[in-house]
């Protein structure tokens, strides 16, 4: 980041079929090599399976899934007069956006199944009703966070 002049975010366009910023994130988070339509099939997959298994609308549960594993707070390493110390900052909207979807994807990958739409279909049903791996991970940051509040005063 440049030190005098302003960084000016990019106009992000939403993906092409659902009309949805969060789906677009999603889709160039999981995307490797370039291979945009793979991902894209890959997410529209995981939402026709959300359909079938449920009666919500599937980007709703989406959205559901990203709102729970967002993060609040998360600690982060300051070093005060030779000791390194856990300090908890509170989450920026847009990182937290970010830590949801990364750990939804890295704990859909883990996951056992068969292809991954499948898993990605369980990981975010999962999420939206707040259990899964996403979910403790969240709730592991917050417990750290929480144990080390009294270095709070070390936060700048």
């Amino acid at each position: 980041m440049p030190r005098r002049a302003r960084v000016f975010k990019r106009e992000k366009f939403p993906e092409a079929k659902y009309n949805n910023a969060t789906l677009a994130k999603l889709i160039n988070k999981i995307m490797k090599r370039g291979k945009k339509s793979t991902a894209e099939s890959i997410i529209y997959d995981a939402l026709d399976i959300i359909e079938q298994r449920g009666a919500k609308s599937p980007v709703s549960v989406v959205e559901q899934a990203v709102r729970n594993a967002t993060p609040l707070l998360e600690v982060k390493p300051r070093r005060v007069g030779g000791a390194t110390y856990q300090v908890p900052i509170e989450v920026r909207p847009e990182r937290g956006t970010s830590l949801a979807l990364r750990w939804l994807l890295k704990s859909a990958t883990t996951r056992a199944g068969k292809s991954m739409a499948e898993k990605l279909a369980a990981e975010f049903i999962d999420a939206s009703n707040e259990q899964g791996a996403t979910i403790k991970k969240r709730d592991d940051t917050h417990k750290m966070a929480e144990a080390n509040r009294a270095f709070a005063h070390y936060r700048w």
